[in-house]
């Protein structure tokens, strides 16, 4: 995505290039780091769209958004991954038949069993995570080839880094555990965001695929958004110490900003943040050794659309958007 600024100038966090009429979707833009996402991205003069599955909470968003950046144009949607049948309504409701960005970031997290699943009889946690995310992108990828250089930011989750997925049971069917269901769909995610940049590559697109992470991003290290997050003096106290390993979420957003917004960010690499993968500003890492393995990738990818019910091949579909 082309930049007002130099590119050779250092990348500042806190002093972002200018998007001024870039179009950029935040799917979970109402709350955690994809709030800070969309808070930053409006604050460099991007439009921002929210994908919610909460109208009321993702307005009151908005409004803190509107409220801490002067003229910011955010609006919202209802977008719910964890409903496929929803999302052609959802991505037609967006309006501008072009979109520069989309941000995915929005993800279930379970922490006790008993294994749940969506409406489509998915595990919950794979099915939003990841494969709610390759529907949307399936209904998105007309609106990102109408911009000049469209661009997929696939959030993942350090994590997913001491994960490996299981090919035979990708929706923990037989050994469900919470916490490593939720690290491996976020490892799915991560290996269709570097397997977007290939097949996108091989089709000669313009549209280019990131993949970040944001590190150890607490709430207690998190600035008070009331009322999208409240933080009182004795969360922040107790906080400060993991301060030392680890960072808020208006830390964790910075790398995917960074991807949307940097012309140097190029497809396929994978972004976090600087000290041990955990906190600082945002710098391009070494594909982790897991997801290097394209045959994986692959044979998600066509497991995915399997899952789906979609044609594996639906980015060679280049009929524009109306």
């Amino acid at each position: 995505m082309k930049s007002t600024a130099p590119r050779n100038r250092p990348w500042d966090v806190r002093d972002l290039p200018r998007a001024e009429g870039k179009n950029v979707l935040v799917t979970g833009g109402n709350a955690g780091i994809g709030y800070f996402v969309a808070e930053q991205l409006a604050g460099a003069g991007a439009v921002v769209t929210l994908g919610s599955r909460d109208p009321a909470k993702a307005e009151a968003a908005a409004g803190s958004i509107r409220a801490r950046v002067p003229g910011a144009e955010v609006r919202h949607v209802r977008l719910d991954l964890a409903d496929l049948s929803s999302l052609e309504h959802t991505v037609g409701s967006l309006g501008p038949c072009r979109l520069d960005a989309v941000v995915h970031n929005a993800g279930v997290a379970l922490d006790d069993p008993p294994r749940r699943e969506t409406e489509d009889g998915h595990e919950l946690m794979f099915g939003t995570n990841h494969l709610g995310h390759l529907a949307l992108t399936r209904w998105l990828a007309p609106l990102l080839a109408e911009a000049p250089a469209g661009r997929i930011v696939t959030v993942g989750s350090f994590a997913a880094k001491s994960e490996r997925l299981d090919l035979d049971d990708l929706q923990s069917r037989e050994d469900y555990v919470p916490k490593r269901a939720y690290a491996r769909s976020k490892l799915a995610q991560m290996y269709v965001g570097l397997e977007l940049a290939r097949r996108l590559g091989a089709l000669g697109s313009p549209v280019s695929s990131v993949v970040v992470h944001p590190g150890g991003a607490l709430d207690s290290l998190t600035p008070a958004r009331p009322p999208v997050h409240r933080r009182t003096s004795g969360e922040r106290l107790r906080g400060l110490p993991a301060a030392l390993v680890l960072q808020g979420k208006h830390a964790g957003a910075w790398p995917a900003v960074r991807a949307v917004l940097d012309p140097r960010v190029r497809t396929g690499e994978l972004w976090g943040p600087r000290a041990f993968g955990l906190r600082g500003r945002p710098h391009r890492e070494a594909v982790w050794s897991q997801l290097t393995d394209t045959a994986v990738a692959s044979q998600l990818w066509s497991a995915s659309c399997e899952l789906l019910d979609i044609d594996p091949d639906f980015l060679r579909d280049r009929r524009a958007c109306s």
